[in-house]
Parts: structure tokens; C-alpha cells; sequence
């Protein structure tokens, strides 16, 4: 396998070669956890899945950590707005999160490290830059000194007199230089803090990362992702930061993804357009918005509307119903006689379009053509089940194709949505079946309707009636 990368740091596709063979460490920033996360907290929380999935499919172990940024401004203000605490703010959104993850069938990370649990760790490597010289205190609050490392800039590839073009430094301001961030901030009355010695306090965002990255993956990360919002201020802090006290490169690879707007808008409190996951997922099939979100190349932006995931519905509806014809005639097709000569053809093709599949994912995880590549193996399943030489080894060969890419863009139903029926279901399609017996067409229109109102599609095939849910 020959995977490249387009490396936001050298703004170049490179081909990938972790540090130690056969493992990856993957570092991908976490949510503030003070509300429930939005579609564009999800398309980074979706598309790092499907690299995490395509590598551990290609024989990597994958050391795969999300952080949660569990004190902070805005947890703050929710704590005051709800007249709570932040932990517990923390505590509820943190929830929240792994629910929204597992509905849409983003699998847990490897690790996921929340700020507070790692306030020493967070201290003691302040502490080193101030020895240093890279950051110095002022009046409680901590700040590091952009203008002693060199390469500030390198990510965003801007260099220092940009970044801080158009900042004022008020009358009075804590810092040397108006591009100097933050550290450690000094607790005003009523904060949550923790005592340091400079005084009461809570870390800055980007101290944050560079911090827990290193304690759990070392100086160094294989792959670094996020968002493209991230790459300045946050992903440039934590290079400063983490390379002033190693020496080393932070990360070998720096992954980011595109903005998600809503119809052509970009996402804000102002225009109060933002949808959060955990409403869309009410309304709309988890696998639909993975498939929105995967079926544009990750680093373009990407526009949602009811358009773009009606779209999606379809396609993914698609897939599976393509998917679960296999299964119903693999049913049926039970003690068939292999051909030797069909299956050797089919095999032929659908080694092409595994081929096909491979290829794309390993140019820079090209997930718009590797779904193109699932759809030639739609098209393929849909025209060998028209044929007259059926087989359950054809079949099988079918079924194995369509998980092998499934295992890794994740867009068939979960097993539990496919095959879970309750008693009442069960019963109403055993009674649709007696009253077609006795030609009763009234009660079986009656039922399928009552069916169709529970989601459940009745479909009579000449390998008899197979279900699925809307």
C-alpha cells in the first residue's frame, strides 16, 4: 500500500510513511464540549474516521487520540447561563458527543483525553518554555513569544508581520508584542481555576493539545487533523509551542478539512443557521450524512441543504437495498450449484473494482471516487442478480465486496436496523402472507399500508417477501 497525503504544511501530496512500521499515531483536535456539536464539527468527525478505518483495513495499528477541551470561555458562560458548573456542563455535552458519534457510526477513538485530567501536565510544560525563554508571565497570565520562534508561520504560511497585521495592543496590555498568545490565564473572581505557579488560573485553548499530544504520542505525531479554521491560530500555536521545546517536527503530516456552509452561507450565530447533529439525526438517516459528507473530496468546502441530503437519502437508499437483495437471494439461492465459469468472471470484475477502490483511497483518501467505485459494484451486483446463472458463491463474493468497502466508508445500516423486527411486525407480515393465501387482497393492502406507516417497505420478489426500512 502507497498512501499520499496532501500535507497542508508543505501544500504538496506526500507519500505516507509513518515513523515505526505497521503503526500510526493520529492526533485529531476534539470539541469545547459546552453544547452539542454542529455538522461542521462532524464532517472532521467523519471523514478522520473513514482514514482511521482505511488504515486499520490496510493492516496498521492505529493510535487513534480525540481530544475534549473541557474548560474554556464558552464553558464558562454555559455554566452561568444554566446556573451550573462547568464540570458539569463538561459532563452533559461529553454525553451528548458519544451518543451523536455512535448514531452515526464513528467509532470511539483510542483515547480521548479531557483538559482538566491533565492540569500538571499542562503546567510542567509551560513551565519549560518559560525556562527556556519561549514564554513569560505577566501579571497571572502566561504568554509565549512568537518573536523567538523562528518559524512561526510555517503552517499557515504567513510570517510574523502578517499575522499580526491589523492587531492593536490596548493601553496597559499584558504582552510584549501584540502576536503573543496565551498560556496560562489568570482566574477573575468566580472562575473555575487551579493554582500554578504564576498564580489562579486555567490553561489557554492551545496549550492544550501540544501538551496531552506529547505525553500520549510523543514529540512527534504521524498524522495531525482538523478543521481548516484550526490550521491558524490553533495548529500554528501548538507547531510553536511543541517544536520550541523538542526541536522535532510536532507532526510529519498535517491533514485539514474544508469549511461546511448551509445553503451557500457560512455557518454562524448571527444568521442563526447552525444544525446540530443531534436534531439532524432525528430526521434524517445517520448514513445519509455520513455519505453527504463523504461524497465531496474532503479538503472543498461543502454546502448542506435539503437538496444535497435528500440526494444523499437516495444514494444510501440505494446501496442498501442492493445490499439486502444479495442477502434475501443468498437465502434463497441455499444448496445451488456453483459455476465455475460465472464465478471466475465475476471474480475478475470485482477484483477491477476493488482495484479501483484502493487506488482512489490511497490518492490522498479520494472518498467521492472510492463511493464511485461502491456504485460500480452496485451496478455489477444489480445485473449479476438478473442473470440466469445465480450462485451462493457468487453471491457471497458479492456480499464480501460490499463489506470490504463498507468496513471502511460505513454506509450500509447497522446490523440491529437491518435485521431487528418487533413481535407486532413479525405478526403483521405473517397475517399479510395468510390473507394473500386466501386471496383476501383488502387486508393485505391494509397491512402493507399499516407497514409503510411503520417504516417497514414490504417487497414481494420471486424468492418471496424480503422487508426493509425506509
Amino acid at each position: 500500500m502507497t498512501v499520499s497525503i496532501y500535507n497542508s504544511l508543505t501544500r504538496s501530496k506526500e507519500s505516507f510513511q509513518p515513523q515505526e512500521p505497521g503503526k500510526v499515531k493520529m492526533y485529531v483536535c476534539g470539541p469545547t464540549v459546552y453544547d452539542y456539536i454542529h455538522i461542521g464539527n462532524a464532517r472532521p468527525v467523519i471523514f478522520f474516521d473513514v482514514v482511521r478505518r482505511y488504515l486499520e483495513d490496510a493492516g496498521f495499528e492505529v493510535q487513534y487520540v480525540v481530544n475534549f477541551t473541557d474548560v474554556d470561555d464558552k464553558l464558562i458562560r454555559k455554566a452561568d447561563e444554566l446556573g451550573t458548573t462547568v464540570p458539569e456542563v463538561a459532563e452533559k455535552f461529553i454525553g451528548a458527543f458519544y451518543e451523536d458519534i455512535e448514531a452515526l457510526g464513528v467509532r470511539k477513538a483510542t483515547l480521548n483525553p479531557r483538559v482538566t485530567e491533565h492540569i500538571p501536565d499542562i503546567i510542567a510544560f509551560i513551565a519549560e518554555l518559560i525556562d527556556k525563554g519561549y514564554a513569560y508571565a505577566s501579571e497571572g497570565d502566561v504568554y509565549f513569544r512568537t518573536s523567538k520562534f523562528e518559524d512561526y508561520g510555517k503552517l499557515s504560511h504567513q510570517n510574523i508581520e502578517e499575522l499580526q497585521f491589523g492587531i492593536r495592543v490596548e493601553i496597559g496590555d499584558r504582552k510584549e508584542n501584540q502576536g503573543d498568545f496565551v498560556l496560562w490565564k489568570g482566574a477573575k473572581p468566580g472562575e473555575i481555576k487551579w493554582d500554578s505557579p504564576w498564580g489562579p488560573g486555567r490553561p489557554g485553548w492551545h496549550i492544550e493539545c501540544s501538551a496531552m499530544a506529547r505525553k500520549y504520542m510523543g514529540d512527534t505525531l504521524d498524522i495531525h487533523g482538523g478543521g481548516t479554521d484550526l490550521q491558524f491560530p490553533h495548529h500554528e500555536c501548538e507547531v510553536a509551542q511543541t517544536e520550541s521545546i523538542t526541536g522535532k517536527p510536532f507532526a510529519n503530516y498535517w491533514m485539514h478539512n474544508g469549511f461546511v456552509n448551509i445553503n451557500n452561507e457560512k455557518m454562524s450565530k448571527s444568521l442563526g443557521n447552525g444544525i446540530t447533529v443531534h436534531e439532524l439525526v432525528k430526521r434524517v438517516k445517520p448514513q445519509a450524512i455520513r455519505y453527504f459528507m463523504l461524497a465531496t473530496h474532503y479538503r472543498s468546502p461543502l454546502n448542506f441543504s435539503d437538496d444535497t441530503i435528500a440526494q444523499a437519502e437516495n444514494s444510501v437508499e440505494r446501496i442498501a437495498n442492493c445490499y439486502a437483495n444479495l442477502k434475501h437471494r443468498l437465502e434463497a439461492a441455499a444448496g445451488s450449484v456453483p459455476s465455475g465459469d460465472s464465478t471466475a468472471a465475476l471474480r475478475s470484475k470485482l477484483d477491477g473494482i476493488a482495484a479501483q477502490f484502493q487506488a482512489k483511497m490511497e490518492d490522498d483518501f479520494s472518498t467521492p471516487d472510492a463511493i464511485t467505485a461502491l456504485f460500480e459494484l452496485v451496478s455489477e451486483a444489480n445485473l449479476y442478480m438478473k442473470g440466469d446463472d445465480v450462485t451462493e458463491e457468487g453471491l457471497g463474493l458479492l456480499i464480501a465486496a460490499f463489506e470490504r468497502m463498507d468496513n471502511v466508508l460505513g454506509l450500509l445500516p447497522a446490523a440491529a436496523e437491518e435485521d431487528l423486527l418487533d413481535e407486532e411486525i413479525e405478526q403483521l407480515i405473517v397475517e399479510r402472507t395468510e390473507a394473500r393465501k386466501a386471496k383476501n387482497w383488502a387486508r393485505a393492502d391494509e397491512i402493507r399500508d399499516l407497514l409503510n406507516e411503520k417504516n417497514i417497505v414490504l417487497e414481494d420478489t420471486p424468492q418471496g417477501i424480503r422487508w426493509r426500512r425506509k
